[in-house]
């Protein structure tokens, strides 16, 4: 099996598990999942969207953020990893929305990009799932199942966006990215992983006939 069969293979896996995969972190428009994604680093969605429904009645533009001052945006986060970093970034990239952007998310990732604290997995996240444009987010579940799948080598996150663009038709890239994070989440996970729940590493993981190589997976009793 070539890796572009494995690859249809599993995305039709994917399909038949999670056909309409809701985006997991609270929003209403591009700016507040912009924000919400930029909380997400280093912490989980489940934390993020404990904080985000009281900060976006406060603040669900840049410029009542910006008007709520670093201090009040930690003291909403604080429960949120890196949060004394992140509420600068937020203030910070609010500040600048309003002084270069009038205020409006770009829809260019370079420009998405350039803001405080909006890194390329950040900018990859508002551009396919708000504007709908070809980019493939890749977080740890994603970069943690690529490798696992023989779809890329894991050498770092990097590598592996690009290794996924590869063998999937960029049409399905956002969907995917949504589809193999609720995959790991729930088959596939960093730890504890099951492989006689997990029927893509089963078919498809380290030590397969189709993926040799030593397998990194470990059978739970």
């Amino acid at each position: 099996m070539t890796k572009q069969e494995k690859a249809d293979a599993i995305r039709i896996q994917l399909e038949a598990l999670f056909p309409d995969p809701p985006i997991p972190l609270f929003h209403s428009d591009a700016y507040t999942l912009c924000v919400a994604v930029l909380l997400s680093a280093h912490t989980t969605d489940k934390s993020v969207n404990a904080v985000t429904p009281a900060l976006f009645r406060l603040a669900d533009n840049p410029s009542d953020m910006v008007g709520l001052g670093i201090e009040k945006i930690h003291a909403l986060i604080r429960t949120v990893g890196l949060a004394k970093t992140k509420s600068n970034h937020l203030w910070n990239m609010s500040r600048l929305l309003l002084e270069r952007h009038g205020g409006v998310l770009p829809s260019n990732l370079e420009e998405l990009e350039a803001l405080p604290g909006v890194g390329h997995k950040t900018a990859s996240v508002v551009m396919c799932q708000v504007f709908g444009q070809p980019a493939f987010p890749v977080d740890t579940h994603i970069h943690r199942l690529a490798e696992r799948w023989g779809l890329s080598n894991g050498t770092n996150v990097v590598r592996t966006e690009k290794d996924l663009k590869k063998v999937f038709h960029p049409s399905d890239w956002a969907k995917l990215h949504l589809q193999m994070i609720y995959y790991g989440r729930e088959y596939c996970p960093a730890r504890g992983h099951d492989l006689g729940k997990c029927l893509i590493c089963s078919e498809f993981g380290p030590g397969n006939s189709r993926n040799p190589g030593k397998s990194r997976v470990r059978r739970t009793k």
